[in-house]
């Protein structure tokens, strides 16, 4: 396996992400990045990203929830941010994305988790919570979900042929094309940073032929991680936004099916597929809403 490994450099200029990454093992060749902020006595908010995005989605959630007494975990998924990226497409799956995140809650040994997610954020993060149900108290889910086959939407099917056959695959732009608000230079400059040129991209341009619509490989396990979630009592918010239009819509496959969403207080945010940048403050509100039940 090649491994890429973004310089440190490559972030020296980013001014609006305070937070230290740590490091984590997650194979022998693979190592992880995360940010770890907050008492490590507190309970957890993990906040899992998606694509093509990396920790830095969260700067503006991370430190009012550490301010509200909680942990904060934030890892880079393997591919993006400062954690390793494997040069082939060939050395991602999706199985693989949930045995590496797994193996860091493991490592971390981390519990009494709300799981904070979006995008691939969801597919991985959810997937790890069926898992190991035991250390999750609760879910915030937005624009996001566990597709189990079925038809893909349209604007899903534009955007995984985009990923595979464009020349160009600018990952800024990208996320910018699903924020509602304007990115700074700056802004634009930290989500290009992780990727120094296009041999770096492997992971992000791989990601969404993983989504498991239509006969996908992962459609057992997404069935499987159901069967958890069809039993799942503790608390689940969902807070999609009103302007995403892969995902709008989605609580509906959650809502009245997930015993965890009866009686919760569902929010729709105002904006595009990257809610963290659009309603950062709704979606902190969300967030503690969940955290603090039963706290």
């Amino acid at each position: 396996m090649q491994v890429l490994r973004t310089p440190d450099s490559a972030f020296a200029a980013i001014s609006d992400f305070p937070y230290q990454p740590r490091y984590h093992q997650v194979t022998p060749e693979l190592r992880m990045a995360y940010i770890d902020e907050g008492p490590r006595d507190a309970p957890v908010v993990l906040m899992m990203h998606g694509e093509p995005t990396w920790s830095y989605l969260y700067r503006h959630m991370i430190g009012p929830v550490v301010a509200a007494g909680y942990r904060v975990v934030a890892p880079d998924l393997i591919g993006f941010g400062r954690s390793d990226k494997p040069a082939a497409k060939a050395d991602y799956s999706y199985a693989k994305h949930v045995a590496w995140v797994r193996t860091l809650v493991e490592s971390l040994d981390l519990n009494r988790i709300t799981l904070v997610c979006q995008d691939w954020g969801s597919l991985v993060g959810i997937r790890v919570l069926t898992e190991c149900p035991d250390r999750f108290h609760g879910i915030a889910l937005s624009n996001g979900g566990l597709p189990e086959g079925g038809p893909a939407p349209l604007a899903f099917r534009i955007w995984r042929a985009f990923s595979k056959y464009s020349p160009i695959f600018r990952i800024s732009r990208i996320v910018a094309a699903g924020t509602k608000r304007p990115f700074s230079p700056a802004e634009i400059a930290a989500y290009d940073a992780p990727f120094p040129d296009d041999s770096f991209k492997a992971g992000a341009r791989i990601f969404p032929s993983f989504v498991p619509f239509e006969n996908n490989v992962a459609v057992p396990d997404q069935k499987r991680a159901w069967e958890v979630l069809d039993q799942w009592t503790k608390p689940v918010i969902c807070c999609f936004s009103d302007g995403d239009p892969i995902t709008r819509g989605g609580e509906s496959r959650w809502i009245g099916r997930v015993p965890g969403t009866a009686d919760q207080p569902h929010t729709t945010l105002k904006g595009g597929h990257f809610i963290q940048e659009d309603d950062p403050a709704g979606f902190v509100d969300c967030v503690l809403k969940v955290a603090g039940q039963g706290r």
